[in-house]
């Protein structure tokens, strides 16, 4: 774990709720900060769904006690609705500007706040059976799902995500929304629709309307092997191209696919965003692409 670590132990501020849209312009005016869009601060106002998003997150284990990864705490608005329910908290945060803010709304908590940018975490370093509970910064939302998935250490995520993300995720082979992200999901585990989340419920509101998504990963499962990985985003990175278009792209023979194809009961002229992922990974093995 990163040794640039806060904890908190003052008492916590008696005032109005963290998440009311006052407070948060309180607290934003008191520390002379405005949200950065550039770092995708939207912050959540909405109790309901606060309250939503981390009994969702915390289902199916025992608050007191779970450890829980939090990205881009924010104001802590969030990470105190966790912290509060008994989880140990370790919130990572890149803008050194809310270090005053945190110090103050997670006063007495049970939380670590980690210094740092989400790309560079080292998130093999968390504690075994860590939960991701989060309102993640749009813009790198793919990149820290795909980085939570290969995670041992993470066995689920419940995030904020855009609305479209969260189809995405959800989709299955011949949705209009599938493609690798929703590939790499099924491969890791599986990934339940929460609800919509209106622009009104964030400070500022943000352009589009966002989705609690949770993802539960099967680690008692070997994890799939990266030249599957590899394989499965070639075959779907072109939508609309056929599935032997894409793999010619990336050097495949023309006729070894052809009779890869056939022999897996696959038309020639079928899209890869249309096929089972058991047929792409046995498609895959026929290739050689396994060893």
């Amino acid at each position: 774990m990163p040794d640039d670590l806060l904890t908190h132990t003052a008492a916590p501020n008696p005032s109005a709720p963290l998440y009311s849209p006052a407070r948060v312009r309180e607290l934003l005016t008191q520390h002379g900060l405005k949200p950065t869009k550039s770092l995708g601060q939207n912050f959540l106002i909405d109790g309901n769904i606060l309250r939503a998003i981390a009994e969702v997150g915390l289902a199916g284990g025992e608050a007191r006690g779970t450890p829980v990864l939090e990205v881009g705490p924010g104001l802590g608005v969030l990470t105190r609705e966790i912290a509060t329910r008994g989880a140990q908290v370790t919130a990572l945060e890149k803008d050194e500007r809310l270090r005053p803010v945190l110090a103050e709304t997670l006063a007495g908590l049970d939380v670590n706040v980690v210094w740092g940018d989400a790309l560079e975490f080292d998130y093999s370093a968390l504690p075994g059976d860590t939960r991701v509970i989060a309102n993640l910064p749009y813009y790198i939302t793919g990149v820290l799902l795909s980085r939570f998935m290969r995670a041992p250490a993470i066995v689920s995520a419940t995030v904020l995500v855009q609305k479209e993300v969260g189809q995405r995720l959800a989709s299955a082979p011949g949705g209009a929304n599938y493609g690798f992200l929703s590939a790499l999901a099924a491969l890791y585990g599986t990934v339940n629709h929460v609800r919509d989340v209106p622009k009104g419920a964030f400070f500022p509101a943000p352009d589009v309307t966002s989705s609690v998504i949770r993802l539960d990963f099967d680690r008692s499962r070997p994890p799939p092997p990266p030249a599957l990985l590899k394989f499965v985003e070639a075959a779907l990175h072109h939508r609309r191209k056929t599935l032997r278009n894409n793999l010619r792209m990336i050097g495949q023979d023309g006729a070894a696919i052809d009779g890869a194809l056939t022999a897996g009961g696959l038309r020639p002229d079928v899209r890869a965003e249309d096929v089972p992922l058991d047929a792409l990974r046995d498609l895959a093995g026929r290739l050689g692409v396994l060893g």
